[in-house]
C-alpha cells in the first residue's frame, strides 16, 4: 500500500483480550528475531570488509546489514506466513499486517566501530504500529513495546523495566536529538538551519545517527524531544509506538498525525511537543 494508517493514541485493552494475545505472541517472534541478529551484528562490529555505497557516501550497507536481515526476516516468515515484511536491504513479501525490519540502522557508526547502532523490528497492523523491538546489541539495550502493553528496556540480560518518558516542561531545559539525511550534501532541505536555531532554543541537541535509538531514548526519558525528516518506515515504525506507550506525543512536523510514508517526525515526552513544533516552523524555508 502507497500510505499506511496514521499513529494515533490507542485506548488500552485487558491482558485477556485475544489481540493481546496474539501481539504479545508477535512481540515474543520479534524479541527472539532481534537476539539472533544482535548476535550477528556483536560478531561483526568494527569488522566489516565489504562496505557498498548506495545513495550516497554517507549511505552504506555491510555484509552483515544482510546477514542481520536475513536471519530477521527467514524467522518472521517462519512464524507468519501471511504478514507482509519489508526491510530496508529489499525484502519484501506481500501481506495485510506489515513489518518493517531494520537490520543495523546506524551502518556508519557501526562500520567505524562505534557502539551507537541499533537493530529495529516493527509491526503495523490495522490500526497502526503493533509490535516494536530496537535493539542495541553493542550496548545492552533491549527497548520493547506492544500496544496496550506499555514500553520496557532490558538492560544487560536484566528483568525488563517499564519506561515513562521524562518531565521536563521548557523547551530551553530541554535535550533534543536529532539526524541528517544521506542527501545533506545535494539537497536544501538538509535540517542544518532546525539543527542551528535548536541548538539555541532548547539546552542542547544531539546527533546519535541511529533513528530508532533517538526514539528509544525519548522513551526512556533520556532526550526530551527529537526531530528528523527524510525517513523511512523501518527507521521509526518500532521506535514511535516506544514513546507513545512510554506516555510521550508523536506527530508530523506541524502537530498532524504521523504518517510513516512521510518521512516527517517529531517525539517528544509531549510537554515540549509544542513548543518544539513551533520552533521548527519558525525556521526560514531554505529558498
Amino acid at each position: 500500500p502507497s500510505r499506511l494508517t496514521p499513529l494515533k493514541p490507542r485506548r488500552r485493552q485487558p491482558l485477556s483480550d485475544c489481540r493481546c494475545v496474539s501481539l504479545q505472541h508477535a512481540l515474543d517472534v520479534a524479541l527472539s528475531c532481534a537476539a539472533d541478529g544482535a548476535q550477528i551484528a556483536r560478531a561483526g562490529l568494527g569488522r566489516a570488509r565489504d562496505i557498498v555505497r548506495k545513495q550516497s557516501s554517507s549511505d552504506l550497507v555491510t555484509e552483515f546489514d544482510l546477514a542481520v536481515e536475513r536471519a530477521i526476516v527467514e524467522r518472521l516468515r517462519a512464524a507468519f506466513p501471511d504478514d507482509a515484511i519489508i526491510g530496508e536491504e529489499g525484502s519484501s513479501f506481500e501481506g495485510v499486517r506489515r513489518w518493517y525490519v531494520d537490520p543495523i540502522d546506524g551502518t556508519t557508526n557501526f562500520a567505524h566501530g562505534l557502539p551507537f547502532f541499533g537493530i529495529s523490528i516493527g509491526l503495523v497492523d490495522e490500526s497502526g504500529p503493533a509490535v516494536g523491538v530496537v535493539v542495541a546489541p553493542a550496548l545492552g539495550w533491549c527497548f520493547s513495546a506492544r500496544r496496550g502493553g506499555g514500553a520496557w528496556l532490558a538492560e544487560h540480560g536484566a528483568a525488563p523495566r517499564q519506561l515513562e518518558v521524562s518531565r521536563t516542561d521548557v523547551l530551553l531545559d530541554a535535550l533534543l536529538a536529532t539526524g541528517f539525511p544521506y542527501d545533506l550534501r545535494t539537497s536544501r532541505e538538509d535540517n542544518v538551519a532546525q539543527f542551528t536555531a535548536l541548538q539555541r532554543d532548547a539546552q542542547a541537541v544531539r546527533r546519535v545517527g541511529a533513528a530508532s535509538l533517538d526514539l528509544a531514548m525519548v522513551a526512556a526519558g533520556w532526550f526530551d524531544g527529537y526531530w528528523e525528516q527524510k525517513l523511512k518506515p523501518w527507521d521509526v515504525a518500532a521506535g514511535l509506538l516506544l514513546v507513545t506507550e512510554s506516555g510521550g506525543r508523536v506527530s508530523g512536523f506541524t502537530g498532524e498525525p504521523v504518517d510513516l510514508e512521510s518521512g516527517r517526525v517529531v517525539a517528544t515526552n509531549g510537554r515540549v511537543h509544542d513548543a518544539l513544533v513551533a520552533a521548527l516552523a519558525a525556521v526560514p524555508t531554505s529558498a
